[in-house]
């Protein structure tokens, strides 16, 4: 499930994945998010919240992940992923440099410090 956050800059698509993520969940939640934070802004940023109850992401949504990325490669300003489930860690240290815009990788004990580096 991903679940839209409140409270961030106008400019900031900020989401919290919890259990299994579906490609449903992309198209229905984070596609339409980003897709309005485009429309009104010429760079935005993400704030990628992935809860210790995350178990899963489907093939499905993977794609729409690669896909949206994508689709928006050079106007991605910053990035905030905010977790503490060491696969996601691992995976997004050994390759955040492939990331578009300059990304941050924050502990879920930091999340206050990633609101705060995400909207400054």
């Amino acid at each position: 499930m991903i679940e839209q956050l409140q409270g961030f800059p106008e400019n900031t698509v900020a989401v919290a994945c919890h259990g299994q993520v579906t490609r449903s969940d992309y198209e229905t939640v984070l596609v339409p998010a980003v897709d309005q934070a485009f429309k009104n802004h010429e760079k935005v940023r993400l704030y990628y919240q992935v809860g210790s109850d995350f178990e899963h992401i489907g093939p499905g949504a993977m794609w729409s992940d690669f896909r949206t990325g994508l689709e928006h490669w050079l106007r991605w300003d910053r990035i905030a992923v905010v977790t503490d489930v060491e696969w996601i860690r691992h995976t997004m240290s050994a390759f955040g440099f492939l990331m578009p815009g300059e990304m941050r990788l924050f502990a879920m004990s930091e999340k206050d410090a990633a609101r705060d580096w995400i909207a400054s």
